[in-house]
């Protein structure tokens, strides 16, 4: 057998795992986590959610006994620090639905209840300066996060301070909205979703080393899927956004909306092609190993395998 840092589970045998973790979470309650064209069913989180929930709850609150342990030993009282969790994946495999799903359960445990949630997206650079550096069609790689901001907010996040302010990300209007922000008050968990969550490359002149954003991550996980499987969900969720978000006139893909399923179906797979699908092999996929947990999902959005990292 090739050896392997995972232990690789079956959906059946990680499904037993629940051990009788209470689902709590209802159908009206899935229904405003799905991300657009997921089928996500109560059986899912029930099977792949609720073990992972029960997982994340013994180790968030095992990392909280041994802070205690170490600030008794330093003889001092530190400021509370979040528990950090990381989500990485391809565009439109279904990582922010994972996200918004754990937020949802991780906060009804009662040793945690304050959980949340921060996207990359809020760490692009705006478009004006994607514009001048010539990063447009870049969008969604590493060079065109302000990867320094991004990892200034996880570490002032792990540091313990009162309040942290994270950029906000309108999918809308394909940009950064200058005039909000979202504020972190030391939670219990910070989740925190995107393409390169789990990317390395980014050093600082101060630094002898290069610090990461995943340096400063507690657990971290891996949604993955055949990139068959990613690019025909890419395709369907682009025909889907035509025939709605498309069709706002401040959209920035407005000029989509009047496209004909067969030009729409070209332009999604040209994107994919030139784009999402070369970040994802150049950029995405390698950091896959570096998670603590792989997600392996099937066609029809459902995770097939676990694959859990030994300690």
């Amino acid at each position: 057998m090739p050896l392997s840092p995972y232990i690789d589970l079956t959906r059946e045998e990680w499904s037993r795992l629940r051990n009788s973790t209470p689902l709590t979470l209802t159908e009206d309650d899935l229904a405003q986590l799905r991300g657009i064209n997921e089928q996500i069913s109560l059986g899912e989180v029930e099977e792949i959610f609720l073990p992972l929930s029960r997982l994340l709850n013994l180790y968030v609150d095992a990392t909280q006994k041994l802070h205690k342990a170490t600030h008794t030993f330093l003889g001092n009282s530190t400021a509370k620090v979040p528990y950090v969790i990381g989500v990485g994946g391809s565009v439109a495999v279904g990582k922010s639905t994972t996200a918004r799903i754990l937020q949802a359960l991780l906060a009804r445990w009662p040793n945690h209840p304050k959980v949340d949630l921060i996207t990359t997206d809020g760490f692009l650079f705006p478009n004006a300066v994607l514009e001048a550096r010539g990063l447009m069609k870049r969008k969604g790689f590493p060079e065109s996060y302000d990867r320094r901001r991004l990892v200034k907010f996880v570490a002032d996040v792990k540091s313990g301070e009162p309040e942290v302010v994270a950029p906000i990300y309108s999918h809308l209007a394909y940009d950064i909205l200058t005039d909000q922000t979202i504020t972190v008050r030391q939670p219990d968990i910070v989740i925190l979703e995107g393409l390169n969550v789990l990317q390395t490359g980014v050093g600082s002149a101060e630094h002898d080393a290069p610090i990461f954003v995943s340096d400063y991550f507690d657990f971290s996980i891996y949604v993955d899927a055949d990139e068959e499987h990613v690019k025909h969900w890419y395709v369907e969720r682009f025909l889907t956004l035509r025939r709605t978000a498309f069709r706002d006139p401040a959209s920035y893909f407005h000029r989509y909306a009047g496209l004909s399923d067969e030009e729409a179906r070209a332009t999604a797979l040209r994107i994919w092609n030139e784009i999402n699908g070369v970040n994802l092999r150049e950029n995405i996929l390698p950091t896959r190993t570096r998670a603590h947990l792989i997600l392996e999902k099937g066609l029809d959005h459902s995770v097939r395998n676990v694959k859990l990292r030994k300690l």
